[in-house]
């Protein structure tokens, strides 16, 4: 039984079959409509979120599957003190596919371990958010073409940030990428990454404090959005929140394919007028992530167009 746990699970070949079928139902949406029928796909998002939720919800419709589960903790047993291990024996009863956000690290993991259908995380505290991953992979790969050779930054919340987590350990498996670290020093990237990424692989990486000093060499921008539930400590909350704003004028001095991306939600960090934007890639991000997720649940149902 396969699950998508951390974006690790996947190899580079899975990654390029993924992406690869995520631009076939692009492409031939038609070709796919009823691959999942009569299957069910259960969400269980212990944590609020707009984009993931949704988007797996569209990509298991679109396959003709259906859908059901819960948009918040407070609307499950996990109220009641239901374990993660019981809540996911029990779903598994109903549903032939599981997708789980939660907000403590390693929560998804548990749960596929009491269960025969496949679980794909969709967050897990700090910790990794694979199918954003893929969906950023995605994204690089239709705007530049490649997933190798270019300069990319990650500004904002790097401590707490699981997208970025997630997306420097896929990047790590691919050649003659350059990493440019944007954020304050109390958001700077774990420690864990830095020795099992960076040092282990021996790949080279910049700390930085200013965007604008940077902005002329990237070729992506991954923006970030400081999260205020990652904190325990209001005052610095709101002291770090307004750190990085990503703006009209500090793109004066950028690149004319640069990529904005920005795994969303937006709080303030990238101002409207910027949306208007070519480079601007964010919404056409979301819209990738449904692709993606399409080809994913496919994948671990073992279910193929071909037979339709």
């Amino acid at each position: 039984m396969r699950h998508l746990i951390d974006p690790m699970d996947l190899s580079v070949e899975d990654i390029d079959r993924l992406l690869d079928r995520a631009d076939d139902i692009s492409n031939y949406p038609q070709k796919y409509q009823e691959v999942c029928k009569y299957k069910k796909l259960a969400t269980l998002f212990f944590e609020p979120s707009t984009r993931t939720r949704l988007s797996f919800e569209a990509a298991m419709l679109e396959l003709g599957g259906s859908v059901l589960g819960f948009s918040s903790a407070d609307s499950s047993s996990a109220a009641k003190g239901e374990s993660i291990a019981d809540t996911a024996r029990t779903v598994a009863c109903y549903a032939d596919i599981i997708a789980m956000r939660h907000p403590k690290e390693g929560a998804p993991y548990v749960a596929s371990q009491f269960v025969d259908i496949p679980i794909i995380n969709a967050g897990d505290g700090g910790h990794n958010h694979p199918t954003q991953t893929l969906t950023d992979l995605l994204t690089i790969r239709r705007e530049k073409g490649r997933l190798d050779n270019f300069t990319i930054g990650f500004c904002g919340d790097l401590k707490f940030g699981r997208t970025v987590h997630s997306l420097i350990k896929a990047l790590s498996r691919y050649e003659n990428i350059n990493y440019v670290m944007i954020s304050p020093e109390e958001l700077q990237i774990p420690e864990y990454l830095k020795k099992d990424v960076f040092e282990r692989k021996g790949i080279s990486f910049r700390e930085v404090e200013r965007m604008e000093e940077v902005m002329p060499e990237l070729d992506i921008i991954y923006m970030t959005r400081v999260q205020r539930e990652r904190f325990f400590n209001e005052a610095d909350y709101v002291r770090l929140k307004d750190s990085y704003i990503l703006d009209l004028d500090k793109l004066k001095n950028a690149k004319e394919d640069l990529s904005i991306l920005h795994p969303l939600p937006r709080v303030n960090e990238i101002s409207v007028k910027v949306d208007s934007d070519p480079r601007a890639c964010y919404f056409r991000q979301a819209l990738n992530g449904k692709h993606v997720r399409m080809a994913l649940i496919m994948d671990l149902l073992g279910v193929s167009a071909d037979e339709y």
